[in-house]
């Protein structure tokens, strides 16, 4: 279960918290896609733990980073219900990773494989693996078809 979320953003390019508002919708939706996943915030919810960057100094400015990054996380949660319902993406990934759902697979799961009974079950019968698309431009090209609709 989540609590709260610190709803700020930082900059990418610098690698740390800068604590802006964030209004980036694109990252925004991958983060709700996972919230909703886990059951949503129950009684938490967001805090806006973020500031004005210096040179914003007007009374409005403050007004529009709240309400900006405010219908940000709107859309974004919007845009995660969407993605959810339709299923392309989870179904997507229960492709991807569908050898988890395999004995051997809920063996690793669990803590019950060892290297040497991998080893053996990859010598005896899976073989070398054939390599498989990651299909990561799909992936970038589905989440675009839902930001832009």
């Amino acid at each position: 279960m989540l609590g709260s979320i610190d709803a700020n953003a930082g900059d990418q390019l610098l690698g740390w918290d800068t604590d802006q508002f964030n209004t980036d919708v694109r990252e925004l939706t991958l983060a709700m896609v996972s919230i909703l996943k886990a059951g949503g915030l129950g009684t938490g919810g967001f805090n806006f733990d973020a500031k004005l960057r210096r040179p914003s100094i007007d009374p409005e400015d403050l007004f529009l980073a709240h309400i900006g990054g405010m219908d940000a996380y709107a859309l974004a949660f919007k845009l995660a219900r969407r993605i959810l319902a339709e299923g392309k993406l989870e179904r997507f990934v229960a492709d991807r990773y569908a050898s988890f759902d395999t004995d051997y697979g809920r063996d690793i799961e669990k803590g019950k494989a060892t290297l040497a009974s991998l080893e053996k079950l990859v010598l005896t019968k899976l073989g070398e693996p054939t390599p498989r698309s990651g299909k990561q431009e799909y992936l970038e090209n589905l989440l675009m078809q839902y930001l832009h609709g």
